[in-house]
Formats: C-alpha cells, sequence, structure tokens
C-alpha cells in the first residue's frame, strides 16, 4: 500500500522534537511494509515572514506529489494538512484521512468562519477521522456532524521500548533534591505561568526542590515573560532549570528520575507526554482538560483545575509528599501505558487504512 502522510509539524536535524509524535507514527507503518511519503512542514520557527515562507513552500511542494497515484492520504491536523489531503483525494478520487490533535479544533477553527467552515468540510468529506482524546471524539461528531462510524478515538500511543524505567543509566539530577518535571513547548497555553507561581509556594515549603523545563521557547516576549516572573518571584536561578529540547532518550531517563510530572495545560487534545511519564514510573498531575481527564482516570494521576495555581500547588504537594499514593499512581499509570502501547495501536490505524482502501470513492 502506497500512503501519503502530510502534516504540518514533523520532526527535522535542527528540531528534533517538532512533531515527534507523526515521525513515530510514521517509523512504526513502515514497519508493516507500508510505502509511506512524508509532505510535511519540518521548521518550527514562527515570525510572520517566516510562516508564510514556509507554509508556501509546503504547499508547493506537497502538490509536486499530485503526479504520483497514492492508495491513501492520511493528514495530520484538519487545517491545512486536511485540505491539501482533500485535494489530493478529488483530483487523484483516492479516500484521505484525517486525525485530529486538539489544536486544529481547539484554536485553529475558532480564528473566524472561513477557518471552521474549511475544517468542516474537510472533516465531513473524510473517509475516517481520527481523534486523538475523547473531547475531541465527540466534538468531531456532535459539533462537525461526521457520522459515528467514519470517527474513531485512536491515541498516537506510547513506545515503551523507549519509555521505561531507565535506571541503567544514572541519574541527571541533583540526588539530594526532590525534582518537578515538565516537557513540552514553553508557551502560555502549557500553563507555565501558573506553575512557576505553584512552584514559587512549593519551594517556600521545602527549599530542596527543583523544577525542570524541557522544551522550546516559541516566543522571545514569553521567555522574558517568564524570567522576569521568577525574578519577581525572587526563585533561586538553581532552582528553576530550562534544559531545552531533548531526545525521546534523554526525556526518558529525565522522566525516570522525576519525583512528578506535570502538565498544567489550559487546553490539552490527548496528552502523549504524560503517557510516556506514566511508562517511565513517574506520577503525574496534570490540568483536567480535554483528553488529560480521561487519560487520568482509574486513578493513574491527579487532577488539578487549569490556570489556578493553588490547585497546582495542593496536587504536586500530595504526589510529592504522600507515598502511599505516589505507588497507587505508578501501579495505574503502568496499566495505562500498557493499554497505550503503539503497537496496539498501529493495528487499529492498518484495520483503518484497509478498511479504507477498499472503499470505491468515485
Amino acid at each position: 500500500m502506497r500512503v501519503l502522510v502530510i502534516s504540518n509539524m514533523y520532526p527535522a536535524p535542527q528540531a528534533p522534537t517538532f512533531g515527534i509524535f507523526v515521525r513515530n507514527q510514521v517509523e512504526q507503518l513502515q514497519a508493516h511494509e507500508l510505502d509511506i511519503t512524508v509532505a510535511a512542514i519540518r521548521d518550527p520557527r514562527n515570525g510572520k515572514a517566516n510562516v508564510l515562507k514556509k507554509y508556501a513552500r509546503w504547499v508547493l511542494g506537497t502538490m509536486t506529489r499530485f503526479s504520483t497515484r497514492y492508495d491513501l492520504v492520511h493528514a495530520h491536523y484538519a487545517f491545512p494538512s486536511g485540505w491539501l489531503a482533500k485535494l489530493y483525494s478529488k483530483i487523484r478520487r483516492v479516500p484521505y484521512i484525517v486525525t485530529v490533535h486538539g489544536g486544529d479544533l481547539n484554536k485553529m477553527a475558532k480564528k473566524g468562519a472561513f477557518f471552521k467552515k474549511q475544517t468542516k468540510s474537510i472533516l465531513k468529506n473524510a473517509a475516517h477521522v481520527i481523534a486523538v482524546g475523547p473531547a475531541l471524539y465527540e466534538e468531531i461528531i456532535q459539533e462537525y456532524g461526521v457520522p459515528e462510524d467514519r470517527v474513531s478515538l485512536i491515541n498516537m500511543g506510547v513506545n515503551r521500548n523507549v519509555f521505561h524505567q531507565r535506571t541503567d543509566v544514572p541519574s541527571p539530577f541533583d540526588k539530594e533534591k526532590k525534582h518537578i518535571l515538565f516537557a513540552g513547548n514553553i508557551i502560555k497555553q502549557k500553563g507555565i505561568v501558573e506553575l512557576i507561581r505553584a512552584f514559587q509556594h512549593l519551594h517556600e515549603d521545602d527549599q530542596q526542590l527543583q523544577l525542570h523545563l524541557v522544551g522550546s521557547f516559541q516566543s522571545d516576549a514569553f521567555k522574558d515573560e517568564i524570567e522576569n516572573l521568577i525574578e519577581a518571584l525572587h526563585l533561586p536561578k538553581e532552582s528553576v532549570l530550562f534544559h531545552g529540547p531533548k531526545s525521546q532518550d534523554e526525556l526518558a531517563i529525565h522522566m525516570t528520575y522525576a519525583d512528578v510530572f506535570v502538565l498544567p495545560s489550559h487546553i490539552e487534545g490527548f496528552g502523549l507526554v504524560v503517557l510516556e511519564s506514566m511508562s517511565c514510573g513517574t506520577p503525574v498531575v496534570a490540568s483536567n482538560v480535554g483528553g488529560l481527564p480521561s487519560l487520568l482516570s482509574d486513578e493513574a494521576g491527579v487532577l488539578v483545575e487549569p490556570e489556578q495555581p493553588e490547585s497546582l500547588k495542593s496536587g504536586i504537594d500530595a504526589v510529592l509528599y504522600d507515598e502511599s499514593l505516589r505507588k497507587q499512581l505508578v501501579q495505574a499509570g503502568y496499566k495505562k501505558a500498557d493499554a497505550n502501547e503503539t503497537e496496539k495501536i498501529i493495528a487499529r490505524i492498518m484495520t483503518i487504512y484497509n478498511d479504507t482502501t477498499k472503499r470505491d470513492v468515485s
């Protein structure tokens, strides 16, 4: 089967974590002997001029692929990736599927009537739509009118060959301290401001705490805001550490030795990084938004109110100092990670691919 994957996020040597979850799935599908071509944006840089340039280059580059016939097109994110998939489908009379990740509905579709209309058309004309989280699944059916038999709830899965307890290597942290870990894009919507404020109260009670943020700032303005906030709260420089982006192997090591992993997002389609942390045996505190309540169900994590530093502080505090709670979260987290292991996810994707390509789209 020949598949064209279209994505507005995909890793490159200078941006190894940009859309890493898309590349992981592509490589796992290729291991099942699928012939996959990727047409993707590999540049995470923002700024109006750069965004216009990279999107124009991507659209033109993707359309050069239209001279090749594929059996199926798989778009990651509804708009604009799904628009290109829909266009190819119309020209070549082959089916396309769309994986909705969250930002495409929570942010892009809400930019205005044009984007909402395009998103609805893309989803309704898709042969199949995959939602990575239950809230997205319900929204696709109820708000966008996609029939339930053409929508599946399938997350991106956790690779347990990578994300497992990495006790074979030494800890990257100071063994005399307790460590709070965040990993992801360092942007306001990830709850970084609330995390810093919550940490300031935690640090007042326990001077042996350190906060580690793994990931990249997406804007210089927000970087300045966070640095000014840390200074205003009189937090010692050595208590809040910025590590930049890490490889998946490095991240798994950080997760293994962290005392708690925190994802205080304002919005979150699924929260794969939480599942990765569970797979490494690290308890999780996360916001009660998007796909996170489902992911942390069955006592697999602690949910806190979004944009509420006090709630976040209480959740982290409980996990750090209640040993029985920690053990419960770790065991439930392992079960959750096992249920969402990548091979089980890929098997479901393969079923959708096979069923979809059997249909007549003429």
